[in-house]
């Protein structure tokens, strides 16, 4: 299941080289909403992009607005007995968010690998691979 957030970029970490086989690179969106009683509400939403994704969020996208297209996956962890669950959220594709908010689509200029853009969770020729 996709999910899309709109935010600003206020934080990039590097890429971390897990293992020879698996990178990753997260980013935080500061997301501001305005309650009842007119408060605004800020969220800081932590999301990472995985191997080949990577590549979709760097430092020119800092302080900026975007929207974040992603999925949200959740896993079981278990050791010496003792069993965890931990959630990330996976972007698979960035986008800059229209500041004017006139026609709703978003602005031209970065746009993600066109292989990149599809959601992995959405079958496809991406169906058959083991990861």
């Amino acid at each position: 299941m996709a999910f899309e957030i709109t935010g600003k970029v206020i934080e990039i970490s590097p890429v971390q080289q897990v293992n020879d086989k698996f990178r990753k690179r997260e980013f935080v969106i500061e997301v501001t909403e305005q309650g009842s009683g007119g408060r605004d509400f800020t969220d800081y939403v932590k999301f990472q992009c995985i191997q080949d994704r990577c590549d979709l969020i760097n430092d020119t996208l800092l302080n900026t607005s975007v929207k974040v297209s992603f999925n949200i996956k959740g896993n079981k962890w278990e050791r010496d007995g003792k069993v965890n669950y931990f959630t990330n959220l996976d972007a698979w594709r960035i986008e800059a968010a229209d500041p004017a908010g006139s026609d709703g689509s978003p602005e031209t200029g970065i746009a993600p690998p066109p292989l990149l853009d599809d959601d992995p969770g959405s079958g496809g020729e991406f169906e058959d691979l083991p990861f």
